[in-house]
């Protein structure tokens, strides 16, 4: 068995060793919330507007995009349709605020001018052992060989003290490529919808080879509390939007006894390794 990580894991460790603990041994489920399925629907969107001729990727086509996107998203994930009970399963609102933030992303980039390397990219690649893997939402690449890596937020931008948090996945992203490609990335972008915002870092060597050590670092935290079992809270303001807070201990709460197969949990690939849209 063959250890994976993925930015999403390691952000909840570094977050809250029992969040970890909640999602990857006990796994319990996180309900799907409006923000986090509109922002899967717009990612949705900007991948497929390239599939259009660079002269038609217009405000009016991504708009009219959502409906079928919604679509199949919704057959792929049924669950997404219980967004919508509370208003009657009319869809007039839900397509509304996603068309807002297209409207927003066409103030901030010009499609029509750019071709993309790849989008929703899988990227992989192994570091002593230890798998570390991804989706990069857009990679640019310059006549040159420069790559730009291009991740949407459809959320607000963080206050400098949540920023850390999203460079990190976007190194985690620069790192891999790094190492699979053997060119370090020129510029990462995270382009925020939220409120019409690019954050734009350029890494170099020391902060990739920073990066390596923190994950590899990480990953012997992960492997030590799986070994003594010691999946310790830490409280933030991040507790306030957390769905199992009422379990945590740090806020009054009991959590589920630890399984007899605890340790081994905390280190399954199949789980570790799981890649999910960051919207």
């Amino acid at each position: 068995m063959v250890a994976a990580l993925s930015p999403s894991r390691a952000a909840d460790f570094m977050s809250c060793p029992m969040l970890y603990r909640f999602r990857v041994i006990d796994k319990l489920p996180s309900p799907p919330t409006k923000a986090a399925a509109r922002g899967t629907l717009v990612h949705a969107v900007l991948e497929r507007l390239f599939d259009l001729p660079a002269s038609e990727r217009t405000v009016e086509a991504a708009v009219g995009l959502v409906a079928s996107e919604w679509e199949r998203l919704a057959e792929e994930e049924p669950a997404m349709l219980d967004l919508l009970a509370e208003h009657d399963g009319r869809t007039d609102e839900w397509f509304a605020g996603a068309a807002s933030l297209l409207e927003t992303w066409f103030g901030l980039e010009d499609p029509t001018r750019l071709e993309p390397a790849e989008r929703e990219l899988y990227v992989e690649t192994e570091v002593d052992g230890l798998v570390l893997r991804g989706y990069v939402d857009r990679l640019d690449v310059a006549p040159g060989g420069a790559m730009r890596v291009v991740d949407y937020k459809t959320g607000r931008s963080p206050s400098e003290h949540f920023e850390a948090k999203a460079l990190f996945q976007m190194k985690f992203y620069a790192l891999v490529l790094w190492r699979q490609r053997g060119v370090i990335p020129k510029r990462l972008q995270l382009v925020y919808l939220g409120n019409s915002e690019i954050v734009a870092y350029e890494p170099d060597e020391q902060d990739l080879l920073g990066t390596e050590r923190k994950v590899k670092a990480l990953w012997q935290a992960i492997e030590r509390a799986a070994t003594t079992g010691d999946w310790r809270p830490n409280p933030s303001r991040l507790c306030d939007w957390c769905d199992h807070r009422a379990l945590c201990p740090a806020w009054g709460g009991t959590p589920p006894p630890l399984p007899v197969d605890a340790a081994s949990r905390a280190v399954d690939p199949e789980v570790t390794g799981l890649v999910e849209i960051d919207a």
